[in-house]
């Protein structure tokens, strides 16, 4: 009820009234059954304006200590990510990667959106970076399809780093769902989860128009913290 509430009558209309936001390929979104939408990341405001656009609740994985946490905090957070869709990492996993597909497969098993960032984390630069290859698996273990989402202008709005930017009308476009079905059974082949993820990143390439670096963010992230690393020496170039 939480997440229909901020939706429609406290946060989703002060959203659209004030940002605008552009949708397109939103007819690609299944009206029922069990969907990943998979997008870039490029702030914290991607998880508000992209289910913003869907009609349907679209489900995200949250760290399992926003559920468990003790005192009056822990019970508002608990409160406020489990009604706004949000599901723990399920710590019965061998470490977070299992539990948050278990979490993941639960949800498309009752025939809900799920939504993952398959970079991991917010790119610090803009770029698109090299997915992870736990949405391949999660693909093929479900047999579900998987929705190339790319999220524009949300760095702006929120910057990495910072709770404000600048006003801009942030768009989502969907793109064709991708069917990976001719893998069947082959969720343990490494180089074919490698080939499905890198599929999926490229068609949220072509869907966000960012410049992709075959690397991954967290990587990135690091080398930019050094002084020779990849942003400093674009700096001296």
């Amino acid at each position: 009820m939480l997440y229909w509430f901020l939706k429609f009558v406290a946060l989703g209309p002060l959203l659209k009234a004030v940002f605008r936001p552009k949708a397109s390929g939103v007819e690609n979104v299944p009206e029922e059954g069990p969907a990943i939408l998979a997008s870039n990341h490029l702030s914290y405001a991607d998880w508000l304006f992209m289910p913003l656009v869907v009609p349907r609740m679209v489900r995200f994985v949250a760290k399992a200590e926003y559920f468990t946490s003790p005192g009056m905090k822990g019970w508002a957070q608990k409160t406020f990510f489990s009604g706004t869709g949000n599901i723990p990492i399920d710590r019965s996993g061998a470490d977070a990667a299992a539990g948050a597909l278990i979490s993941a497969k639960r949800v498309l098993g009752e025939g809900g959106l799920f939504g993952i960032y398959p970079e991991g984390t917010r790119s610090h630069d803009g770029r698109l970076y090299r997915g992870k290859t736990g949405i391949a698996r999660l693909a093929l273990e479900t047999g579900v399809p998987v929705i190339p989402v790319a999220v524009v202008g949300t760095d702006l709005v929120a910057p990495p780093g910072k709770k404000f930017g600048r006003y801009t009308r942030p768009v989502v476009r969907f793109g064709t769902p991708l069917d990976f079905s001719r893998y069947a059974g082959m969720e343990n082949d490494r180089y074919i989860l490698r080939s499905i993820t890198d599929e999926i990143m490229y068609e949220i390439m072509k869907l966000s128009g960012q410049e992709y670096v075959d690397m991954y963010a967290t990587k990135a992230k690091e080398l930019s913290k050094r002084p020779d690393g990849p942003d400093q020496q674009k700096l001296a170039s």
